[in-house]
């Protein structure tokens, strides 16, 4: 059996918008791109051997689709559902079929911003939610979720 294959496997979900990561108000979300994130991951993934296999949509119904996909064979899901985390039920049951620890991420604190922003659909079905640490909250999510699964 190959060494690719007795790695743990971990999908980050990124939402609407954070295509635009170190374009989009960098005052609020900080100048790294979301590459940069994304390469991150990767890089502390290997030194916790996990697998981590990205994906970012600016549509709804793709992002469900991710997460179907991902049932039985991700132990873990890390997602960052930007606006969407205010707005969907989709998102929220397609994240019910899955048996695996979610943690939900925010590059800002909501709960400092608008009042519409305070509400998360999926926020009592994740394991964790951090939110607020900027870029360091993917690594704190990945590093959570490796003592997770």
């Amino acid at each position: 059996m190959s060494k690719r294959k007795n790695l743990r496997k971990v999908l980050v979900i990124h939402g609407p918008n954070l295509n635009m990561l170190g374009k989009r108000e960098p005052a609020i979300y900080g100048k790294t791109t979301l590459n940069d994130i994304n390469k991150k991951l990767e890089n502390l993934g290997k030194k916790l051997g996990i697998a981590v296999d990205t994906f970012q949509s600016n549509h709804e119904g793709e992002i469900v689709e991710k997460i179907q996909d991902a049932m039985g064979k991700c132990q873990g899901l890390i997602i960052n559902p930007a606006a969407y985390t205010h707005t969907s039920i989709a998102i929220r049951d397609a994240l019910l079929l899955l048996d695996i620890p979610i943690i939900e991420i925010h590059l800002s604190n909501i709960y400092k911003r608008e009042s519409f922003r305070h509400k998360s659909m999926i926020a009592d079905i994740a394991e964790a939610q951090i939110s607020g640490f900027g870029t360091l909250g993917y690594n704190m999510a990945l590093e959570a979720i490796s003592t997770m699964i």
